[in-house]
């Protein structure tokens, strides 16, 4: 049985579904604030499942708005232009992709997971005194190359999903094993593809290996909130192991037990409502 190679991988990116023109812009610019923002407004504007969708999450308690926002650029005015951009990418992301024909590979629970561990990314980040809207989209990202991987090539990856269940090891060994190359090689090359800025792609690279030279906080940030979520297994995944967490990361975040007690009721909570918007 021949291996993929990333060649292969990134050869395959066209065919894969694009992003909004204007998410596409968001994400290139994410690290950029001179954005014209009436401008950004009336592009999203024209993609009304879009704007709906973003105006369902920035209404919802998460945000603790006391006025009902009902455009876009009131989103950005009571919430910010970081906040709401944040918003349109998780919206855009969520419903980009189709459910691969693949049996092994839970597409709601990949998602389930996805937006839990962007919760909790942005909760840490909030107690760490990091930008939370960075630390939401890159959570809701980090494993973005196992949908480049079922979807360029599903049979491979069912083979890949089954090796995972006869020999209980995680995701990223069975790919490895079985395909030759795995979801963070994956999404690094969509990373690229959909021209994610530098502090994004770092975070998607580096999220199982936080302790790698330059990776930054962002990446550390990501790798404990994987963690933590496997661990509360929001994702629902039968099955579902929780993967090692690097001490360096860990004591990183200079956190206590009752910081983490309260990251995970605040997870949870979070959890709940925007899984109700992304996936409905």
């Amino acid at each position: 049985m021949s291996m993929l190679t990333i060649e292969a991988v990134v050869a395959n990116l066209q065919d894969l579904p694009s992003l909004p023109a204007v998410v596409m812009e968001l994400l290139t610019n994410i690290d950029q604030e001179d954005v014209d923002i009436s401008v950004l407004a009336k592009k999203v504007s024209h993609d009304q499942a879009l704007t709906a969708k973003t105006l369902r999450l920035a209404n919802s308690s998460l945000y603790g708005l006391q006025v009902k926002v009902t455009t876009i650029q009131q989103a950005i005015t009571f919430l910010g232009f970081q906040t709401t951009r944040n918003l349109i990418t998780a919206a855009a992301v969520t419903g980009c992709f189709a459910e691969p024909n693949c049996p092994g590979f839970d597409h709601k629970a990949f998602w389930r997971h996805s937006i839990a561990t962007a919760a909790c990314a942005r909760v840490i980040a909030r107690r760490v005194r990091f930008n939370q809207d960075y630390a939401f989209t890159a959570g809701l990202l980090h494993d973005i190359g196992r949908l480049v991987l079922v979807s360029s090539f599903p049979a491979a990856y069912e083979r890949a999903m089954r090796y995972r269940q006869d020999n209980d090891c995680d995701v990223q060994e069975a790919e490895a094993a079985l395909l030759g190359v795995d979801h963070v090689a994956a999404g690094a090359a969509l990373a690229d593809h959909w021209h994610f800025s530098d502090t994004m792609k770092m975070a998607i690279t580096h999220h199982h290996a936080p302790d790698a030279a330059g990776t930054g906080l962002l990446a550390t940030i990501v790798h404990v909130a994987n963690a933590i979520v496997h661990a509360l297994d929001l994702a629902e995944d039968a099955d579902e192991l929780v993967p090692p967490v690097s001490s360096a990361a860990w004591t990183a975040l200079g956190l206590n037990e009752e910081s983490y007690l309260h990251i995970f009721r605040e997870t949870e909570l979070q959890f709940k409502e925007i899984a109700m918007v992304l996936m409905s």
